[in-house]
């Protein structure tokens, strides 16, 4: 196969190749290079035409074009199921190119569990689209009917025998030069050979071997390194700096100032990291943030923008009847950090009137709007090539990093790599903010519910600064994208129970001590935690068992058939079949259930932890986990998604806490701010509901919702305590314990 990295990055390269309608190639590190101008390719990439998800070379390769990417999640070995199965090709045969603002369309962010979901469904329909013109073309040159054709490995032929015409053959002209179909016949699923199959992930070995390029590892020639010397305070001013004691420095070349914007500059990393160090600053002091201790209470008071209804069932409020009883409860999750474990680094290079940015952000389209807007460019003079960096769930400070990468390269006119500090990953990337929520409920006489309000409390729009905001265009108080950015969280948070009177109201605050943004099922993780341990509640208080008082409440058959196969699969016992245990350490079992958004992915999960009520310590022993998100595309893809979330998530439920004194963030290391290690990681058992006729759900975000209700109703059935404030950490369990042995 001809392969562009071995020509001159020039439009009518990308036009050649035997015959091909687009050449197909790869974007590996060492070939995209920003210092010629002209090296910038031109491509179809309008989101509604084949051309721009598929190409097809000289010799019948196939390359997809995808605007999502792979953060290290794996689906791309599953995009290229999804893709080898329309087009009935060996998967060898299908190459990528991801997240290149230039050679890929605008499938929006990976973000919320979309990529199979809504970006594999707009491939697997242009690859249906394409299988189908090039049926047509066969049919053409064969002069026999469609339905008389059959394809085998990239070649159609008669199915009676006969001559084949490959891919290759068939791709002159402008054979996928064609909207993509959204009603194109689609492969049937009792077809599929790859679809449905466990592949193991195709990006895992390099990494495994040490031979994965990530955006740290990409070198320029010429390439300058810069190390950010960020505000001693979250707010603070610089008012003045000195570089002469850096000047010493081998290697050390200037520093780079805009406003609070201050950066050094090296000829070599070591040096940028010494000069980081050693540039005297002066900052302004600051102490805008809320007392820690205080937090609930900051967030309870903090202004409203507005008040939203979203979800009601039922009348207004009914008169009091006899024997009726109500239950109040409140629940807290505190702040997050991604706690990427890597820090963020970009390369970027501005020349000619171009900006080239080398990220590892999840959303390289919207990232190329935002630069624009904060740099004054078009964004036609701006272009965004994903490189995985060390991931993330949620917007980390890749974009941030990436701004001020992109703001030093503007300065400078050369390539320049900038790789934050641990102290800038955890004291810079926006946070998953601080959320309150208050639940009301009233039972009859009969201890059924008749009643249920829930009040959320979470940021939409905070106006010092979102993940909708970069943090180069903050500091150097440049122009910022929006205003009427979309919030932060939308709508999806109701309860998927039926109940007779239930109303959802979000108080979206106007702002938030920290920067807030996504982390992985943002407020999804926070309601259902909310939602999951009030039900888990009024069960205990009606003496119910969880499994009984869910299906009690529930019509949805996919629900319902979910649940039943957890309590199978879990070897669930009813709530009150064993006593509690006695002593020290103390085992318990709870449950939680989500259907995510209420219009998609199902799962229940089942968490066994044991408590030690001396210290209140939790441990979670282990998890049984059920999950439909209909078709399933890669089954081991899955189970590693599952499994790897349920880890995620319970750090976030058990260990992960972000500390911050009135200025800026203190837990700027792994000892300040811990996350769960190997001997405290649970075991995971997994059944998958594979439903090969319906549409694939995403998969990842679902599965961290019910983890910290699973846990918290866990450490209630073990020692009658309920802890409803997130994480379940030692001193929070132990006041836990002391209010239950009060009341």
């Amino acid at each position: 196969m001809t392969n562009i990295l071995d020509l001159p990055m020039q439009r009518r390269n990308l036009l050649k190749a035997g015959g091909a309608l687009v050449v197909s190639f790869s974007l590996a590190p060492r070939a995209v290079s920003a210092a010629d101008p002209a090296a910038w390719p031109l491509r179809e990439v309008a989101p509604d035409t084949v051309a721009s998800y598929l190409v097809i070379d000289g010799q019948g390769e196939v390359t997809l074009f995808c605007g999502k990417v792979e953060l290290g999640t794996g689906v791309f070995t599953a995009l290229k199921q999804m893709v080898a199965e329309e087009l009935y090709l060996p998967m060898a045969r299908v190459h990528t190119v991801q997240g290149d603002t230039a050679l890929t369309p605008d499938q929006g962010p990976t973000d919320s569990s979309f990529t199979i979901q809504i970006g594999g469904m707009q491939i697997r329909r242009a690859a249906a689209s394409a299988r189908a013109a090039l049926l047509d073309q066969a049919a053409a040159r064969l002069s026999l009917p469609k339905a008389q054709l059959v394809i085998q490995e990239g070649a159609i032929s008669a199915r009676a025998g006969g001559p084949r015409l490959s891919y290759a053959q068939l791709v002159g002209g402008d054979v996928l030069q064609i909207k993509l179909n959204p009603d194109a016949p689609l492969k049937d699923p009792k077809d599929y050979t790859l679809v449905g199959k466990s592949v193991p992930r195709l990006d895992i070995p390099a990494k495994v071997f040490g031979q994965f390029d990530y955006v740290h590892d990409l070198k320029l020639p010429g390439m300058l390194h810069a190390r950010m010397v960020h505000p001693k305070a979250v707010g603070a001013s610089l008012e003045a700096w000195n570089d002469d004691a850096c000047k010493g420095i081998p290697g050390y070349l200037r520093a780079v100032r805009k406003g609070r914007f201050l950066a050094v500059l090296a000829s070599n990393e070591w040096a940028a990291i010494k000069a980081a160090t050693t540039i005297k600053t002066t900052w302004s002091a600051w102490d805008g943030l809320p007392e820690q201790a205080d937090l609930f209470d900051y967030v309870r008071h903090s202004k409203i923008d507005r008040n939203e209804v979203l979800q009601e069932a039922g009348g207004p409020a009914t008169t009091p009847q006899p024997g009726e009883r109500s239950l109040k409860a409140t629940y807290e999750l505190t702040l997050n950090t991604h706690g990427s474990i890597g820090p963020s680094c970009a390369v970027a290079h501005f020349v000619d009137g171009r900006l080239t940015v080398w990220t590892p952000s999840q959303a390289s389209h919207f990232l190329r709007q935002q630069l624009a807007t904060m740099l004054g460019l078009g964004e036609d003079k701006v272009r965004c090539i994903y490189i995985e960096g060390a991931g993330c769930y949620g917007r980390n400070g890749a974009d941030d990093c990436s701004s001020e990468a992109a703001l030093i390269a503007m300065q400078i006119g050369q390539p320049v790599r900038l790789q934050w500090m641990r102290e800038d990953e955890h004291g810079w990337d926006p946070k998953g903010p601080a959320t309150l929520l208050d639940y009301a409920a009233t039972l009859d006489a009969q201890d059924r519910i008749t009643d249920w309000k829930a009040d959320i409390f979470l940021p939409e729009r905070p106006t010092r600064r979102s993940g909708m905001t970069l943090l180069a265009a903050v500091l150097a108080d440049l122009p910022r994208f929006g205003p009427d950015t979309p919030g932060i969280y939308k709508p999806g948070l109701g309860i998927a129970y039926d109940l007779p009177k239930n109303k959802l109201t979000a108080h979206w605050l106007l702002d938030t001590p920290l920067p807030a943004a996504w982390i992985r099922a943002p407020a999804r993780m926070q309601n259902t935690f909310a939602n999951e341990s009030f039900f888990d509640e009024i069960a205990a208080a009606t003496g119910a068992d969880p499994f009984e008082m869910r299906v009690r409440h529930l019509t949805d058959k996919r629900g319902l058939e979910l649940l039943e196969r957890l309590r199978t699969f879990a070897k669930w016992q009813p709530r009150g079949s064993r006593a509690r245990d006695s002593g020290t350490m103390v085992r318990g079992r709870g449950m939680a259930y989500v259907k995510y958004e209420l219009v998609r992915t199902y799962v229940a999960m089942v968490a066994d932890v044991v408590v030690d009520r001396s210290s209140g310590a939790v441990k979670v022993e282990r998890v049984w986990v059920v999950h439909d998100c209909g078709q399933i595309i890669n089954p081991d893809g899955l189970r590693n998604q599952i499994e790897g979330g349920v880890v995620q998530a319970t750090s976030r439920s058990v260990v992960e806490k972000l500390t911050f004194s009135r200025s800026a963030v203190t837990s700027l290391d792994w000892g300040s701010y811990p996350i769960l290690t190997f001997p405290d990681v649970p075991e995971v058992f997994v059944e998958l509901i594979d439903r090969p006729t319906e549409v694939p759900w995403g998969a990842g975000e679902p599965i961290t919702a019910v983890v910290p209700g699973a846990i918290a109703n866990a450490v209630f059935d073990a020692t009658g305590a309920r802890v409803r404030s997130v994480p379940f950490r030692p001193d929070t369990v132990l006041a836990a314990l002391a209010e239950a042995k009060r009341s």
